[in-house]
């Protein structure tokens, strides 16, 4: 099993909708019994709340299910847990190396990574732009997605 795990500041936004984006690209391929996928916060300003409004609209109008959320943080034993921890941006990289105390097993990425992108993920809480957010989050999802069932398949 491949457990992923994506990460953003306050997890009400981008790696929830991350989360919920990749459950889906999983489930209508007929592999979600091959993953476990979740998403947490790198602060504790939100903990304990659900999505972003707007951001739970953008996932609604794109016809992305939502999974029952709260927001919580990343803790040391989640280092262990997950094969593929995926941050947002590179604040978001750097709190987690400081938070995992580094990352000698090379698990820690940004999400745009994995696309043709690359760069950060743009955070609709202080651009308001949910439509360029959910392109950037589909596309890395599609990218991390292909490069995992590659390894899978070799």
């Amino acid at each position: 099993m491949t457990s992923i795990l994506f990460v953003c500041h306050g997890n009400i936004c981008r790696s929830p909708m991350a989360h919920f984006v990749m459950q889906q690209l999983v489930e209508e391929l007929g592999v979600e019994k091959d993953f476990f996928i979740d998403s947490k916060a790198t602060s504790t300003e939100e903990i304990g709340n659900p999505p972003y409004p707007p951001a739970r609209r953008k996932m609604q109008q794109m016809g992305i299910r939502q999974l029952p959320h709260r927001a919580s943080q990343i803790e040391a034993s989640d280092y262990e847990r997950f094969d593929f921890i995926v941050g947002m941006d590179s604040a978001n990289i750097r709190n987690m190396k400081w938070m995992f105390g580094g990352d000698p097993q090379k698990k820690i990425s940004r999400l745009r990574d994995y696309s043709d992108g690359g760069g950060d993920i743009a955070d609709p809480w202080y651009t308001g732009d949910f439509d360029t957010t959910y392109a950037q989050v589909i596309e890395g999802c599609r990218g991390l997605l292909r490069l995992v069932l590659g390894k899978n398949k070799s």
